[in-house]
């Protein structure tokens, strides 16, 4: 699997959260056959429900979001589970195509499955699409690239705006309030939760608001309330983990004797002095200049999962000899790093970052490999459009009761394990599951992860476990 671009939207296609084909298909409320992962189908149901864009504006239009019920076969079935998408951006039902779709059947065994699109996601997503952009691309170092997004987003923020989209509506508490909405629709007292990645992010901000209504939570690739942005001195400490993985390996460690200062040198290297690129698109050549930071938000990509860290070694080793051609099957949409679709950068402002935090981000950044290209386009998004941010109240941390089941991955570069400790110190009543070798991704990751969660979401004892899997074999030529 490789990263086709390094825009939001193409990492969330390549890890299996794209919108869904029937989502273009079927637009109506009631039955439907869903087509889930290698082309299995099961019996569903789409429904609707309607919701105000913004509930702090009166005058701001209603929505109407969307979501698939994957139906119990359980006797007394529990508290629907529902499911909360990452990215943001991703969409439940697209998950529900890709490999997680086991896990979906699997928990029909306790209670529905509730794939819901978020507000701005799927057939959830109201904001009027913006044409692609024909102006020339900027050079791909961190100044070109954060210059040209800040000024398509403010374009974009003033277009949908006068269209009558209410934009400050995009956050992750009236995200929270649609969830509750979403249970006074099924008709039910409680509901359960499980999330990944920003849908973690956004479960804390259910139970912060209407945390009475949840019974149980399974959540994985922790991010916290005030960890939207992730502080770059936790990136290094991964990936002086992953150097060290080098050692089981003589050759790749001969290759590559520091990866940490292999990636250093090449990034100083490249947004210093650009690369030229060219690349065939559509039948045309897209010129490229190619800058370090391009480099540091591809590798904020690759280093999600085993399958594509592996892959870094070996980039690094070519681009550090010059051979700028093996970024071809990467940046074959590279126009997608200048892509602007609403929801994503709208969630991202609001949870926004506290101040402290943003001055250690910034300090650490200066020497960090990543520097603070992992999140891009936050913090560099910050005050590009005024009055979205939700505050400290929002960021604060809390104390749950809710009994609480948190998965991570040992290589899981997208939320580092140090800060999804501190998310995990929240929860009062939890167990863990650890997957050693695995990713971003691990829901999917090892096979007894799926047992783990019908167990827990049934209200059996779930212990603390640890899992394993092969460490990944990196490529170094």
């Amino acid at each position: 699997m490789t990263y086709a671009s390094l825009s939001r939207r193409a990492l969330l296609a390549a890890t299996g959260l794209a919108i869904p084909s029937f989502a273009l298909a079927q637009a109506q409320a009631g039955p439907i056959r869903f087509k889930g992962w290698r082309d299995q189908e099961t019996d569903a149901e789409q429904g609707f429900f309607e919701v105000p864009e913004d509930r702090r504006d009166p005058g701001s239009r209603r929505i109407r979001l969307s979501y698939v019920r994957f139906p119990s076969t359980a006797a007394r079935p529990g508290p629907p589970i529902v499911y909360l998408a990452g990215g943001p951006g991703g969409t439940a039902t697209g998950t529900a195509t890709g490999p997680r779709f086991p896990i979906f059947e699997a928990l029909r065994a306790v209670a529905d499955v509730i794939a819901f699109d978020q507000r701005g996601t799927g057939l959830s997503n109201h904001i009027p699409p913006r044409p692609a952009s024909t102006a020339p691309l900027p050079v791909l170092t961190r100044a070109g690239i954060t210059a040209r997004v800040r000024d398509e987003f403010q374009k974009a923020w003033v277009d949908w705006t006068a269209a009558g989209v209410a934009m400050r509506g995009y956050n992750a508490a009236e995200s929270a309030d649609d969830i509750d909405d979403l249970r006074r629709h099924l008709g039910v007292e409680t509901i359960d939760l499980w999330g990944i990645s920003y849908g973690s992010h956004l479960a804390l901000s259910v139970l912060k608001r209407h945390g009475d209504r949840v019974g149980r939570v399974a959540l994985a690739s922790l991010e916290g309330q005030d960890q939207t942005v992730k502080r770059p001195a936790r990136l290094d400490a991964y990936l002086d983990r992953v150097d060290g993985l080098l050692d089981a390996d003589p050759a790749a460690r001969a290759a590559v004797p520091n990866l940490p200062a292999l990636m250093r040198r090449v990034h100083a290297r490249l947004e210093a002095e650009p690369a030229p690129l060219t690349l065939p698109v559509q039948g045309q050549s897209l010129d490229l200049q190619i800058g370090g930071f391009a480099i540091q938000m591809l590798a904020g990509g690759l280093i999600a999962n085993p399958p594509t860290l592996a892959m870094l070694p070996g980039l690094y080793l070519a681009l550090e000899a010059g051979q700028v051609a093996m970024l071809a099957p990467f940046l074959a949409r590279m126009g997608g790093v200048i892509e602007i679709s609403g929801m994503p950068e709208a969630m991202d402002l609001a949870s926004g970052i506290s101040p402290a935090r943003l001055r250690l981000v910034e300090q650490e950044a200066q020497t960090a490999v990543l520097g603070d290209a992992l999140n891009f386009p936050m913090p560099h998004l910050l005050g590009a459009v005024p009055d979205v941010d939700l505050g400290e109240a929002f960021r604060a941390p809390m104390s749950i009761d809710t009994p609480a089941l948190l998965v991570q991955g040992t290589l899981d570069g997208r939320t580092p394990l140090e800060e999804q400790a501190e998310v995990a110190d929240q929860f009062r009543h939890k167990s863990t599951v650890v997957v050693e070798n695995a990713g971003h991704n691990v829901f999917e990751a090892h096979p007894e992860v799926q047992d783990l969660l019908v167990r827990f979401f049934r209200g059996e004892a779930v212990a603390d476990t640890r899992l394993s899997l092969p460490p990944p074999v990196f490529r170094v030529a």
